[in-house]
């Protein structure tokens, strides 16, 4: 059975750090796409990060890149999103996704699987 499981979520003030794991259980990461996608309330969800599996090319979307950084350790079969400087509008549910595209345009139509959910909340 496919199972991704997120976590590392939290409550931070401005301007610190967390870091997102997402671990999968049923299949390889490696030999996948991740995709890093959050849903703040009343917000649709959205792409923010994404690694490729065929060349280890990356994505940010503008309002996190500089700050977030996506990575993978094969070994553990897992994804990382260090996530840096963080501001309150990131606060939002982190989801991670595999097996869809690495691109600009990554859409939650696009990944099909999907963990259930980490909270990260940032506030003084």
């Amino acid at each position: 059975q496919v199972q991704l499981v997120e976590s590392g979520g939290g409550l931070v003030q401005p301007g610190g750090s967390l870091r997102l794991s997402c671990v999968a259980s049923g299949f390889t990461l490696e030999y996948r796409t991740v995709g890093w996608f959050r849903q703040g309330i009343g917000k649709q969800r959205e792409g923010v990060s994404c690694i490729s599996s065929s060349d280890g090319s990356t994505y940010y979307a503008d309002s996190v890149k500089g700050r977030f950084t996506v990575s993978r350790d094969n070994a553990k079969n897992t994804v990382y999103l260090q996530m840096n400087s963080l501001k309150p509008e990131d606060t939002a549910v982190y989801y991670c996704a595999a097996e869809g595209p690495c691109v600009a345009t990554m859409d939650i139509t696009d990944f099909g699987f999907w963990g259930q959910g980490t909270q990260v909340t940032v506030s003084s």
